[in-house]
């Protein structure tokens, strides 16, 4: 019996040992089609570069805010909850489905092109309402989980036209796959993790539509967004989840970190996650939105569903990346590999630490956002090292020289920093989305902790503006070359 490259052969008595004997040759990385999709994954991953721009320069108002001595600088608290709410969307949400869009893009094939570009500037035009909405007359921010909002007029037609295109999005994932093959080799366990991240966004979808129904309209304000957005938040947390994994296999492929575990057993890590997915329905058929048990299973439904799946593959990537310390800088093309090893490491450090600081949570204190933080950046590092990875093969030049090396190192080292300032000053019950004099700092360890925060913040701030000029300087030299 012949097998693929890369393909375990299953003999006698041997089938379970086969699911884990993974080959040199087992490579968990995807082509990319420089065909009629290839601008419109390009187009993606640009508004997603935007939107961490526009993130940022929020941010820099955020930090300032909350760090001691310096927080007198912004116009005061009103205009940090108003920050907050648009640098979240902007850093979380438009970045996510942006770099969603790019993969599914890639994964996808040349049908229904025109839906495709429809959802790119349907989401684009969102963002950008999104960006502008809080000079825009009166906006109140609504600081409610997952999606924070501003009740302005403004901001909520963005953020309804940002919906949408994400929901055209998810359709085209559907209609325009890319053609399925039953190897099981590492691609197909790739493309596998990408449905799976799909089939999570229209669950999501579902439930988001569902809550619209359900919840009462008579209820106001954060009351309202947070019921509103519990379910769908927990259970898009699977497809931001779902898109981490695969980017760190392909990553690992790429570092030249050969994974100890054969591509049906990658298949199956992901496939947990996806069946978490669809305990989301039954937990709102047998509760009701509003009721305490609805969110409490939410809540265990992402923190257990979620840790199954990822618990094994920080061991085998983290494992591979060990055994290949010693590999090459460079690959077979002369690119350099380096800016693409750190962003993986960081990645897995900082969604480890991240993960573990949920554990640590008592109360409403700053320990939650250090949680999410933590969690949150793993995603984004590893979304960065792919973005690097694919910029050559989308036509533009490879990420190179020491700024793309100390990138990685720069956001994720800085937004360590940042959670453990936050961890430490949660510890003395510094309480969360306050600001200035409002934090009540009244301890050395208080104000050391929201100081080792705010630096932190301000080394994260400045990795990710390297990460933005590293992109358009890889865009725009493309281009002139071009021209």
């Amino acid at each position: 019996m012949k097998s693929r490259p890369g393909e375990a052969v299953s003999t006698s008595g041997g089938g379970l040992r086969a699911m884990f004997d993974a080959t040199r040759e087992t490579r968990f990385d995807l082509p990319v089609q420089m065909s009629a999709q290839g601008p419109l994954a390009a187009g993606w991953m640009v508004l997603g570069v935007l939107a961490l721009i526009a993130s940022g320069v929020f941010s820099v108002l955020l930090v300032l805010s909350r760090t001691p001595h310096l927080s007198g600088i912004v116009p005061g608290a009103d205009f940090f909850h108003v920050a907050l709410v648009v640098h979240v969307d902007l850093s979380v949400l438009v970045w996510f489905v942006a770099m969603a869009g790019m993969l599914w893009t890639i994964n996808g094939s040349s049908r229904w092109l025109g839906l495709g570009w429809f959802a790119l500037w349907a989401a684009a035009i969102g963002t950008l309402v999104i960006a502008v909405s809080p000079f825009v007359g009166a906006s109140i921010p609504i600081m409610s989980n997952y999606v924070p909002v501003l009740d302005s007029p403004v901001f909520l037609y963005g953020l309804a036209v940002f919906g949408a295109g994400f929901a055209l999005l998810t359709v085209r994932a559907f209609v325009a796959p890319a053609r399925a093959s039953y190897a099981l080799d590492g691609a197909d366990a790739q493309r596998f993790g990408l449905k799976a991240a799909a089939v999570s966004a229209a669950v999501t979808l579902l439930a988001m539509a569902w809550s619209l129904i359900e919840v009462p309209r008579t209820l106001e304000g954060k009351e309202y967004y947070e019921l509103l957005f519990w379910g769908p938040g927990h259970v898009i947390q699977f497809t931001w989840t779902l898109l981490m994994l695969v980017a760190w296999a392909w990553l690992a492929t790429l570092c030249a970190a050969r994974l100890a575990i054969s591509a049906r057993v990658v298949v199956i890590i992901y496939g947990i996650g996806l069946v978490s997915v669809f305990v989301a329905p039954l937990i709102y058929f047998a509760w009701p939105i509003v009721s305490i048990e609805h969110q409490k299973m939410m809540t265990w439904l992402m923190r257990f569903g979620g840790g199954l799946a990822i618990l094994p593959m920080v061991l085998a990537v983290g494992a591979a990346m060990l055994g290949a310390k010693d590999a090459p800088v460079g690959d077979d093309d002369g690119r350099d590999l380096r800016p693409l090893r750190m962003a993986l490491w960081t990645s897995l450090v900082l969604f480890t630490v991240g993960g573990g600081i949920g554990f640590l949570i008592q109360g409403s204190d700053v320990r939650i956002p250090a949680h999410y933080h933590g969690s949150i950046v793993g995603v984004t590092l590893a979304l960065m090292g792919l973005v690097y990875a694919l910029l050559p093969r989308l036509g533009f030049a490879a990420p190179s020289g020491r700024l793309a090396r100390l990138q990685p190192l720069l956001y994720g080292g800085g937004q360590l920093m940042h959670i453990l300032g936050l961890l430490w000053s949660g510890g003395y019950g510094v309480q969360r989305k306050v600001a200035g004099a409002g934090q009540v700092l009244r301890s050395t360890q208080e104000v050391m902790g929201m100081g080792l925060m705010g630096l932190g913040g301000l080394v994260a701030i400045i990795g990710g503006m390297a990460f933005a000029w590293i992109v358009l300087v890889s865009l725009i030299g493309a281009r002139a070359r071009r021209a």
